[in-house]
C-alpha cells in the first residue's frame, strides 16, 4: 500500500470514530512526507486570500452613485470641453485621486494631477467663395465644411477624383496613387446593385464605406491628402435640405485641436461637402454620364479608371481660433518588483454642454465611466495602504475631448507621462451604467471591444476573470471589421491601440437617451453598473499582478 492510500485510509477510519477516541489515536505515519505535503497544502488554501475580492468590494453601487450624483448635476453645465463646468469635472477627479491617496504624476505643473493643454473654439468666417470655371457656388447652399480648413487665402484646387474612396481587400480606389498633399474628391455612399444592396458586402449589407463619410475621410488622412471634398450623385439625395438641416450646427462654434506646429498640419484631413451641380462641374460632365459611371462600378465590383477633365475650383473659407485651455485629470499607483509596466484605466469626463437651455448632463456617457475609474483608483488605492499594491504601476486617466474628437486621449498619446513603450495596455471605460435594446429582457452583459485586436491574450484574461468574478454576457460583436458603428474608432482606446498598445473597451451600447438632454442619473442601473466595474477592477488587478507582460501578437482591423 502507498502512503497516500494509507493515509487515505487511515483518515476514514478517524472520521469514522468517535471524537473521544479520535483524540487518542496514533498514526504511526504521522511524520512521512505525504502527510507533511498534505497537512502543508490544507492549510496554505485555508490561509489564501484573494485581495482581488476583498478590494473589490470597495467599487459598489453606493460608491459609484456618490461620484455621479457630482458629475452629472446641473451644477457642472453638461461639462462641454473648455467650459466651465469641464474644468469642474476636472478638478472634482483630481481631488478624488488626491483624497484618495494617489500621486499626481503631471511634471512641471502647478498642479500635479492635471494635464494642461489648449484647444481652439473655431467658427467659420463670413464670406465663404467657390468658383468652379465662371460659376460662383453660395456658402451653406452649395457647399460647407464640417471641420478645418487649409484655404485661409483663395487657393486654385484641381481635386483628384478618387471614386468612392474605398480601400479594403479586393477593392482599392487608391490603387497606384500617390494623394499625398493632394486634394480629393470622393463620392459618398458605396457600390450597390439596382436593388440597392451593397456588392462590397459577403451579405449585401451595408459596410462602413456607405454609411458614414468619417471613414473614407480617416482613409484620406492615412494617404497624406490636404483636404477631401465629398459628394452624393445619389438621385434620392437633397443636398439642399441636408444644409439647411446641418446650418445651425455649422454656424456654431466647434472646438479642435490645434494643429501640430512641427507639421503644420491639422490632425485630421479636411472635410467639405458639395452639391451634385458642384461635383458635376467640378468633373466637367453630366449626370448621365457619372451615374453610367458608377453603375458600371458596381456591376465589376472594381475600381473603374476616371476618363472626367476635371476642372479647376477657387475656394476660399477661413477658420476663426481662439484658444482655449482645457485638462486631464490623472492619479497614478507605482507599482513594486515591475513598477516601469504601467497599466492605464481610461474613461473622458467631458459631455455635451448646454444647448438651447437644456442641460446634456451625459450620466452614463461618460459620467459612469468616469465615476467607475474614480472609484477603481480608490480601491488600488486602499489595497496599496494596506500591503497589497500593485506590481505594475497604474495610470487613472480621465481625460478631456473625447465628444469634441479623442482630444485629451490623442494628447496624453503625444505628450505621455509615461513612456508609450512601457505602456502595457489601456483599459477604456466609456459608458457601463444603461442597457441597449439588444440586451433588454436578457441576463447582464457588457459589449467588450478590441481586447484581441492586438494581443489575443487580453481577450483570454478578460474572459478568465468574468468567469471567476463576474459572470457577465461578453458581447464581442463590435469586434466585426465591417460593423458599420465603427465603435472601435470611437473612443479613447483607440489613441493607445495606434500606437500599438494593446487596449479593451467595455461598453454598454447606446440607447434612446444616448446624445440626448435625457440621459441622467434617474435612469442608471447601478446593479450593473458595479458588476461592469467589478470585471474592470478584477482584470486590472490581473494584469497588475501576473508574471507575464502581454505581448502584441496580432493585428486585426
Amino acid at each position: 500500500m502507498t502512503n497516500k492510500t494509507l493515509l487515505i485510509a487511515l483518515l476514514a477510519l478517524a472520521s469514522a470514530a468517535p471524537a473521544h477516541a479520535q483524540s487518542k489515536t496514533k498514526v504511526k505515519v504521522k511524520n512521512s512526507p505525504t502527510v507533511k505535503a498534505a497537512k502543508t497544502k490544507t492549510k496554505t488554501a485555508a490561509t489564501r486570500t484573494d485581495w482581488s475580492v476583498k478590494y473589490a468590494e470597495q467599487v459598489n453601487a453606493e460608491r459609484l452613485r456618490t461620484h455621479l450624483a457630482v458629475l452629472a448635476s446641473d451644477e457642472y453645465e453638461g461639462r462641454e470641453t473648455g467650459m466651465k463646468g469641464q474644468h469642474m469635472a476636472a478638478t472634482y477627479v483630481a481631488e478624488q485621486f488626491k483624497n484618495a491617496g494617489l500621486t499626481g504624476p503631471v511634471p512641471n505643473s502647478k498642479d500635479p494631477y492635471q494635464q494642461r493643454f489648449n484647444v481652439e473654439q473655431v467658427t467659420w468666417a463670413d464670406g465663404a467663395t467657390l468658383k468652379v470655371g465662371s460659376t460662383s457656388y453660395a456658402w451653406l447652399t452649395d457647399f460647407y465644411g464640417l471641420s478645418d480648413s487649409p484655404f485661409a487665402e483663395e487657393t486654385t484646387v484641381k481635386p483628384l477624383f478618387v471614386g468612392y474612396g474605398i480601400e479594403q481587400p479586393g477593392y482599392s480606389d487608391y490603387a497606384g496613387l500617390d494623394v499625398k498633399d493632394k486634394d480629393l474628391l470622393i463620392a459618398l455612399g458605396e457600390p450597390t446593385t439596382s436593388e440597392g444592396k451593397a456588392v462590397l458586402s459577403a451579405d449585401g449589407s451595408p459596410t462602413k464605406w456607405g454609411n458614414d463619410y468619417r471613414a473614407k475621410a480617416q482613409l484620406a488622412t492615412q494617404k497624406g491628402a490636404r483636404s477631401v471634398f465629398f459628394v452624393s450623385f445619389n438621385p434620392t439625395s437633397n443636398f439642399a435640405k441636408q444644409a439647411a438641416r446641418l446650418t445651425p450646427f455649422i454656424t456654431r462654434p466647434a472646438t479642435m485641436m490645434v494643429a501640430d506646429k512641427v507639421a503644420d498640419k491639422p490632425s485630421r484631413t479636411p472635410s467639405f461637402f458639395v452639391s451634385p451641380a458642384v461635383g458635376l462641374a467640378a468633373l466637367g460632365t453630366t449626370d448621365a454620364a457619372i451615374q453610367a459611371y458608377l453603375s458600371k462600378i458596381s456591376s465589376t465590383k472594381q475600381p473603374v479608371p476616371s476618363t472626367f477633365t476635371v476642372v479647376p475650383m477657387q475656394i476660399q473659407a477661413i477658420r476663426k481660433r481662439v484658444p482655449v485651455e482645457t485638462e486631464n485629470a490623472l492619479g497614478f499607483i507605482e507599482g513594486t518588483d515591475m513598477k516601469d509596466d504601467v497599466i492605464v484605466i481610461s474613461a473622458h469626463h467631458d459631455h455635451l454642454g448646454m444647448h438651447d437651455g437644456e442641460v446634456f448632463n451625459g450620466a452614463d456617457d461618460d459620467g459612469s465611466g468616469t465615476s467607475a475609474i474614480v472609484t477603481m483608483a480608490e480601491a488600488f488605492a486602499k489595497a496599496k495602504k494596506e500591503g497589497h499594491g500593485p506590481r505594475r504601476s497604474l495610470l487613472f486617466l480621465s481625460v478631456t475631448g473625447e465628444e469634441k474628437g479623442l482630444f485629451g486621449s490623442e494628447y496624453y498619446a503625444k505628450h505621455p507621462v509615461f513612456p508609450l513603450t512601457k505602456t502595457m495596455v489601456d483599459l477604456n471605460v466609456d459608458m457601463i451604467g444603461r442597457t441597449d435594446v439588444e440586451h433588454e429582457g436578457k441576463p447582464d452583459y457588457v459589449y467588450v471591444i478590441g481586447s484581441d485586436k492586438l494581443a489575443s491574450e487580453l481577450k483570454v484574461i478578460t474572459e478568465a476573470q468574468n468567469k471567476q468574478y463576474t459572470q457577465l454576457d461578453l458581447d464581442h460583436r463590435f469586434d466585426d471589421p465591417a460593423d458599420p458603428n465603427r465603435f472601435y474608432y470611437r473612443s479613447d482606446h483607440y489613441n493607445f491601440a495606434v500606437n500599438k498598445i494593446p487596449v479593451a473597451f467595455f461598453f454598454n451600447g447606446v440607447h434612446a437617451d444616448y446624445h440626448k438632454e435625457s440621459d441622467e442619473i434617474e435612469k442608471i442601473e447601478f446593479p450593473k453598473m458595479e458588476k461592469r466595474a467589478r470585471l474592470v477592477f478584477h482584470l486590472a488587478w490581473e494584469l497588475a499582478n501576473r508574471d507575464g507582460r502581454i505581448v502584441v501578437d496580432s493585428n486585426k482591423p
